[in-house]
């Protein structure tokens, strides 16, 4: 399932049903292009599992690097991105996300006295669960459990979950006062929100021809303001970001086979099919040719 981001960034959780919000994820890294993931938020709690190979997961500005076994719970509302630097093979790299609500309603005491705690802590974005921690074994067991019983879905899989995770939950909370922090300073809760909203407005207008000017105009800032936000949380440019995106859109519009070349480079903002094409060989090695023709 591709990972779909609405406009204000926030990635598109879909929940099978509003009184049981846990989503699986499993093999997103075999669709995304060099095996990377976009930059992206969303509200709900995140656990993901480096199976095979090598997994770096960016939070905030700060890389965290999974070996296989390790897994990371990130905090809601946090910015984060995705990418396997090694391994043969596309990593599995199963992902769970789920709102504190899947454990007890927000106006429960067990939220408010527990879960609250956790989402509102922000100087805790993430933590990192070791493979090779003694401590950290019964996690990796409930995160395990957790996912098989997700894959499964036997019957009555959602209270195993719900249980599984209202123990991992209960683990971090017991221990907030010890996990290892991450402050933010002023200048980065400043530079995270500016480049928030010239996402949002990179994802909501691809389609239409998008300027530097343009992008930094959303968060108010300079053109060599918006440069550095990018670079600090991304790595790239403004303009890759956008040109990175459009080519994601492209290459799920390519599975439909219901357009020619032409009006998927003009759907996705390109302003010819022969540019298109270029950069879309340019990050997948291959023509968008086939995409439209797996197999050949």
């Amino acid at each position: 399932m591709p990972i779909l981001l609405d406009h204000q960034l926030r990635e598109q959780v879909p929940h099978k049903a509003t009184d049981f919000s846990v989503t699986y994820y499993q093999n997103e890294l075999a669709e995304l292009p060099n095996r990377t993931g976009p930059m992206h938020w969303h509200p709900d709690f995140e656990i993901a599992t480096a199976v095979t190979g090598v997994l770096e997961y960016q939070v905030g500005q700060q890389p965290v690097r999974l070996e296989a076994g390790d897994s990371l719970f990130v905090n809601g509302n946090v910015l984060h991105s995705l990418r396997q630097l090694a391994g043969d093979c596309p990593d599995p790299a199963p992902i769970v996300l789920f709102s504190g609500a899947a454990i007890a309603p927000e106006n429960s005491t067990i939220y408010q006295k527990y879960i609250q705690p956790v989402a509102q802590c922000n100087a805790l974005p993430f933590v990192v669960f070791w493979h090779d921690d003694p401590s950290h074994a019964e996690i990796h067991r409930l995160i395990r459990d957790t996912c098989r019983c997700l894959r499964e879905q036997a019957p009555c899989y959602e209270m195993a979950v719900q249980r599984q995770l209202s123990r991992i939950l209960e683990y971090i909370f017991r221990r907030l006062d010890h996990l290892p922090k991450s402050e933010a300073t002023r200048i980065q809760i400043k530079s995270q929100i500016r480049l928030q909203k010239m996402l949002a407005y990179l994802y909501a207008h691809y389609a239409e021809p998008i300027t530097l000017q343009d992008i930094a105009n959303a968060a108010h800032i300079s053109r060599s303001e918006a440069g550095r936000c990018f670079s600090a949380y991304m790595g790239c440019s403004p303009v890759d970001a956008l040109i990175r995106y459009r080519l994601q859109v492209a290459r799920r519009l390519l599975r439909s086979k219901t357009l020619t070349l032409q009006e998927i480079s003009a759907a996705c903002g390109f302003n010819s099919a022969n540019y298109f094409s270029r950069k879309f060989r340019e990050t997948y090695g291959y023509a968008p040719s086939r995409d439209r023709n797996p197999g050949k």
